[in-house]
């Protein structure tokens, strides 16, 4: 639909279930049952939102999102920078304001998988 093919196949490649969502908020790519960093967290799975900015993939995503919400466990608190919420395809999802520096973002290099490892890296170091 919208993504660029190379996303599509790198995606497919990893073995995870994705779709690509049209919604008044925009373009969202949902992977569906993400692997969160075992015990970081109050559950080991949730889906994961990324907005396709218009432009992409010489534009950058910027911030992501859970359903549902995600707690640093064991405390069951949100991570900071996460109490804000957005609606998608009626459904509400955790906005992770995490950015990717735009002097970081290669055109024509990067693409979901380098997006990708800065979501883990940021859930790798949450607190």
């Amino acid at each position: 639909m919208f993504l660029p093919e190379f996303d599509q196949e790198y995606l497919i490649s990893k073995g995870l279930h994705f779709e690509e969502k049209i919604d008044p908020a925009g373009n969202g790519l949902i992977i569906r049952n993400y692997n969160l960093p075992k015990g970081k967290f109050n559950c080991e799975q949730a889906d994961l939102l990324i907005l396709i900015p218009a432009g992409y993939p010489d534009n950058r995503p910027d911030m992501w999102y859970f359903s549902p919400a995600i707690l640093l466990a064991p405390s069951n608190i949100p991570a900071r920078q996460t109490q804000t919420n957005l609606n998608f395809e009626n459904k509400t999802w955790q906005r992770w304001s995490r950015h990717f520096p735009a002097e970081e973002w290669k055109s024509g290099e990067d693409g979901i998988y380098t997006y990708l490892k800065k979501v883990q890296h940021a859930l790798e170091t949450a607190s």
